[in-house]
């Protein structure tokens, strides 16, 4: 634990000498019951933002930026998300023009429904959440490392990063969005190549974890934090 540790360490330090935070940056977490935010919020706090676990309206449209996380299934998290009254002050955080991130599940519930449940989705993005189709030798769901094309290489969550960096993933299921111009970057999953992240004005989300994702994933939550000074 201890060298794991000191590898962490090493790696902030890499990061954040190319990311020198001039202001205190205050970022919502959302928080609703849908996955471990702790690990976010350390990234983030490392970047130089002071990051806050809110399911408060008023906290999130007052935050300089905003992280929809997210781990689990599409219907329970818009059922959740609902009964704390947090559909609309997203939506609106999102036309705010504020930087918004969304994170794996919080990817999904941006789009307008789901093959995995029968709620609506935010309806942010015009699309649909799918399944992976079934190969032989393909393992369901995607789980770990895998390359990053981009499809926006100039969007200024990939800056100071390689061209091809690697993220890690957890998912069965992808977004597929109606505007192909929306996809920031893909990922190539079996003979699938499905989207592994979207960008479009203030928003950005992703499939994969930054938070797992080493040191390209620690530069993007730096980059994120960038944005909001």
């Amino acid at each position: 634990m201890a060298k794991m540790g000191c590898r962490l360490g090493l790696l902030w330090l890499e990061v954040m000498s190319s990311n020198v935070v001039k202001r205190p940056v205050s970022i919502a977490v959302v928080d609703y019951d849908m996955g471990n935010l702790h690990s976010v919020c350390k990234g983030l706090e490392n970047a130089g933002a002071t990051p806050k676990i809110t399911d408060s309206p008023d906290e999130i449209l007052a935050a300089d930026g905003v992280v929809l996380p997210g781990v689990g299934a599409f219907d329970p998290a818009i059922e959740h998300l609902r009964s704390r009254h947090l559909i609309g002050p997203l939506q609106e955080a999102i036309g705010s023009g504020k930087p918004f991130l969304g994170i794996c599940l919080g990817l999904q519930i941006l789009f307008d429904r789901s093959e995995e449940g029968k709620e609506p989705g935010l309806g942010v993005i015009p699309g649909v959440v799918r399944r992976f189709k079934s190969e032989p030798g393909l393992t369901i769901p995607h789980m770990g490392w895998n390359q990053l094309q981009f499809n926006q290489p100039d969007i200024p969550l990939w800056q100071h990063l390689s061209p091809q960096p690697w993220a890690y993933f957890v998912h069965s299921y992808y977004v597929d969005p109606i505007d192909e111009n929306v996809r920031a970057a893909t990922v190539t999953h079996g003979r699938q190549t499905v989207t592994a992240a979207i960008a479009r004005d203030n928003l950005m989300a992703v499939q994969f974890h930054p938070e797992k994702s080493s040191t390209a994933g620690l530069q993007m939550l730096a980059n994120f934090v960038n944005l909001n000074l």
